[in-house]
């Protein structure tokens, strides 16, 4: 008895129709398929262009691909860094009769790039470090709210540029699951885990000649741990002061802050006869930089890009004599005074290659470097002008991602294949 495909998603395309679901997705012809670089998989994947957006496809089996779309649906209404689910296809056969497996489609993550791609086009010495960095706070958002990952790993991880650092996201939910809480032994395992798979991504790297010989690798592996055993004390730990400490309660609320999250509940209780206070924090959400500057400006940007572009905002507001942080009169004027000239100043056939709060973070950067340079103070719009021209035409597209051809992106991905040990774990 002949399938019938089944499409399921919140916002269905008739485009998808369209598309040649009769074929195994390992082959599906070039024309079809999107040129961006894949991370490595256990599974076939690939990114198919789809009316004005970017698809990412993945071939699994119909309650795998089912359980993991409706996990990325709620991670995303939970507001977690991870791939947006488009739809789930059941149902495929070919024309002579032949099951193929579900495909799970996920929405492509603009400006995003796996760490393999970093490491051959962004080389730096402490890339590594930073994407570990990134990973630590990832998982420690998940863990908060009771995200189980169960294969914690760079190559299910996508990054993207914030200010000097990078900003993770999950792509890969296959393994995960969703707890009210989870308990110490499913974060430590998780964390022990994702150092496992680190200590062998980068051992796999430096054998590929991308990573320097001699870099400590156990050593980035051990960091990954000591970040997050570090990130999630200082988020979730209790703490006693007597009563005439009170001002402690403010300083754990500024340090949280400081790492870029939020407290929306915390629990004060008194104790040896009212007079010490234990406060624990019961709800913390990262993003806090980032949601204040939403509501001031509404940009959307990363945690780091807010926390610069938040700087700047602050000096011009001083700069105009306010002393009201929260003045949105104020930041709608730096918006179309600072912000969107510094932007327009570059070249639109540019402006795509990366974020544009990122390009801002960039510029400031440059305005400093140039000023020290000539002796002289530099206008954003100089600063802006002059970086266009000297850095950003030898950046790469990350928009649309590095400009491979089909036939490029399948080599790349053959020869990475083919280079890792670990894909068929």
């Amino acid at each position: 008895m002949a399938h019938e495909l089944q499409i399921t998603s919140a916002s269905p395309s008739p485009d998808l129709l369209d598309l040649p679901w009769e074929i195994a997705l390992a082959q599906w012809p070039a024309n079809v398929l999107a040129a961006l670089p894949r991370g490595l998989s256990r599974h076939v994947v690939r990114f198919v262009r789809l009316g004005g957006r970017v698809i990412a496809i993945k071939e699994i089996s119909d309650l795998v691909a089912h359980n993991e779309y409706e996990l990325l649906r709620r991670l995303e209404r939970l507001d977690v860094p991870s791939v947006v689910p488009y739809a789930v296809v059941t149902g495929r056969e070919t024309p002579e009769g032949e099951p193929l497996e579900a495909a799970l489609i996920t929405e492509h993550l603009q400006y995003s790039l796996p760490y393999r791609s970093l490491f051959s086009h962004i080389l730096g010495a402490d890339t590594a470090t930073r994407l570990i960095d990134a990973l630590a706070v990832l998982l420690v958002r998940l863990h908060l709210i009771g995200f189980y990952w169960g294969d914690v790993s760079l190559s299910n991880t996508l990054f993207r540029r914030d200010a000097e650092t990078f900003a993770a996201y999950l792509v890969d939910a296959e393994t995960g699951a969703l707890y009210p809480q989870l308990t110490d032994g499913q974060r430590n395992y998780d964390v022990d885990l994702a150092r496992t798979n680190i200590i062998g991504e980068l051992m796999d790297l430096e054998s590929g000649g991308v990573l320097d010989e001699g870099t400590d690798v156990i050593g980035i592996g051990d960091s990954l741990v000591a970040r997050y055993n570090e990130l999630w004390q200082a988020l979730t730990e209790e703490e006693s002061f007597t009563r005439s400490e009170r001002w402690r309660v403010a300083e754990r609320i500024n340090r949280i802050h400081g790492l870029g999250f939020d407290v929306d509940e915390l629990a004060m209780t008194t104790e040896a006869g009212g007079q010490r206070v234990r406060i624990r924090p019961k709800v913390v959400e990262a993003g806090y930089h980032a949601r204040r500057l939403d509501r001031l400006t509404g940009l959307e940007v990363q945690e780091h890009q807010a926390r610069r572009l938040l700087s700047n905002l602050d000096d011009f507001r001083a700069r105009h004599g306010s002393d009201d942080p929260e003045d949105q009169l104020l930041a709608h004027q730096w918006i179309t005074e600072v912000f969107e000239p510094t932007l327009q100043a570059i070249p639109a056939a540019q402006r795509g290659k990366l974020q544009p709060a990122q390009i801002f973070h960039e510029i400031l950067d440059h305005r400093w470097y140039l000023a020290e340079q000539l002796g002289r103070d530099v206008s954003l719009v100089e600063a802006a002008e002059s970086y266009s021209q000297s850095v950003l035409p030898a950046r790469p597209e990350e928009q649309a991602i590095l400009g491979l051809t089909p036939q490029e992106a399948e080599a790349e991905a053959a020869q990475a294949a083919a280079e890792d040990p670990y894909l068929d774990r």
